[in-house]
């Protein structure tokens, strides 16, 4: 497996301006965790200047006040800031945004970083749905991809797009929900390589005890 060092992604796609009509999850003002409070709302661990309306997302499924919240409440959650995410995204995004003392569940930090991530998600998604469907097809997802530094070749693309065939033979496209799958997996992959790959050659060694704990996360997320 090779890539380009120049082909590397950020950690996370550049933010878009929050003030434009694509972004509809409200940002916070930060991209890195603090360690103050967040007085003013009562909860803790919420890096500072985070969104009300992230605050208010989090409190309102976190039923039992244990400051963390399980799949179905970040399901819940994520619903009322835009649209319903499948079970399977959800999975995935709680692997990519996990507590380190808590695998099933995220706390304040955590939905604050997924929370900004999906709106900045949401802009590139608006971006290249250039005939403003609400979807988009194999193309648009090529140039998405490539506009955040992910240069996948055709077969590597098709493979990933040929997850959402329906079977019905008519031409592939992509919702919102099935465009964040798409580019986290191809993101997270991406920063799991570049861990085995720190001089950016472009190839890594692995043992197959790696490779598979590297790939099963991904696949059954």
């Amino acid at each position: 497996m090779s890539y380009q060092s120049q082909s590397y992604a950020p950690s996370a796609p550049p933010a878009p301006d929050p003030n434009g009509s694509a972004y509809p999850y409200p940002a916070p003002t930060t991209s890195y965790y603090g360690q103050t409070s967040y007085g003013s709302h009562g909860y803790l661990d919420f890096p500072p200047g985070t969104h009300p309306e992230v605050i208010r997302s989090f409190r309102m499924v976190d039923r039992d006040r244990s400051g963390f919240i399980d799949e179905s409440e970040l399901q819940l959650a994520l619903s009322s800031g835009y649209q319903r995410f499948s079970l399977d995204t959800i999975r995935l995004l709680m692997f990519l945004f996990k507590n380190p003392n808590d695998s099933l569940r995220i706390g304040p930090k955590e939905f604050a970083a997924l929370w900004s991530c999906l709106g900045q998600w949401r802009a590139i998604f608006e971006r290249f749905d250039r005939d403003r469907s609400g979807k988009i097809d194999s193309m648009e997802l090529r140039d998405a991809l490539y506009s955040l530094g992910y240069a996948l070749p055709p077969s590597v693309l098709q493979v990933l797009i040929s997850r959402y065939d329906d079977g019905s033979g008519r031409r592939v496209e992509l919702n919102f929900d099935s465009f964040v799958q798409c580019g986290m997996i191809v993101k997270g992959l991406t920063e799991k390589f570049k861990e085995k790959d720190p001089r950016y050659t472009g190839s890594a060694t692995l043992t197959y005890d790696t490779f598979m704990a590297m790939i099963i996360p991904f696949l059954v997320s």
